[in-house]
This record gives structure tokens, C-alpha cells and sequence, in this order.
């Protein structure tokens, strides 16, 4: 991970709120902006973010979200989703991230990411897998 990842570092995505971003069950007239995919969208901010920062062979995992969804965002609605580091500790990355939409604020919260290198968690992954098989058997 290079060395200027550093509190204060932001990244800002514009994203439009899709019927594959809808909740259905409120019937056609109340399909607004779903909470897990408001979630995917800040996972996925934030690990753009770090790959702008990460080394060959890294990438993040979430490790924790903590989000307060305010308020409903229509569909065809633009949704701005801003993320910023508040702090660095060795290869965990914490953010402060919120959400508006083109009338009011969304959601507030923190998330938390954890750099790892792909080759070694593979590895890891895969001796998980053979503890599963030989249980298993």
C-alpha cells in the first residue's frame, strides 16, 4: 500500500438509481433506492478508492459498515456518494461516508476495509477449503 493513503483522502461517485438498485416489494409505486444495494455502492467506492492506492497483487475486503439510510431516493433519481479515509492503522483503511441524492442528504455512516494481497488470500481460501473437504469426509 503506498505511503500517501492518509487521513483526509476522498473519492466521490455519481451513480443513478436503477430498478436493479430498487427495493420491489412496496409494489411499482413505491420502488425507491434499496439499502443493500446503497451499501454495495459505498463497499464499492471505497475499494476504488484503496486501488488507486494499493500495490500490484492487493486489493480490500469490508470488514465492517455502520450506515444510517435517512431517507428514500427515487428511481432515475442521481445519487452522489462521497467517502473519505479518517484514519490508517497498518493495512486497515476506516471511512466516514455519506450520500445524497438531487434533493437531500441519504445516509451517513463509517465503513471499514482491510488490505490484503490476492495471492495470499487465495491461499488462505484454498487451505479452508481442504479443512471443509476432509471434515466433510
Amino acid at each position: 500500500m503506498k505511503a500517501d493513503l492518509r487521513p483526509g483522502v476522498s473519492r466521490t461517485s455519481q451513480i443513478t438509481v436503477d430498478r436493479d438498485r430498487s427495493i420491489g416489494f412496496m409494489g411499482e409505486d413505491g420502488r425507491v433506492y434499496g439499502t443493500p444495494y446503497l451499501v454495495r455502492d459505498i463497499e464499492q467506492t471505497c475499494r476504488d478508492l484503496l486501488l488507486e492506492y494499493g500495490d500490484a497483487g492487493e486489493d480490500s475486503v469490508g470488514t465492517d459498515i455502520a450506515i444510517k439510510h435517512v431517507a428514500p431516493t427515487l428511481l432515475g433519481m442521481s445519487v452522489e456518494i462521497k467517502v473519505t479515509v479518517s484514519a490508517v492503522d497498518g493495512r486497515k483503511v476506516s471511512f466516514d461516508v455519506s450520500a445524497k441524492d438531487e434533493v437531500e442528504p441519504i445516509c451517513s455512516g463509517t465503513h471499514g476495509r482491510f488490505m490484503v494481497d490476492v495471492g495470499k488470500t487465495i491461499e488462505r481460501l484454498k487451505a479452508k477449503a481442504a479443512k471443509r473437504t476432509a471434515r466433510a469426509g
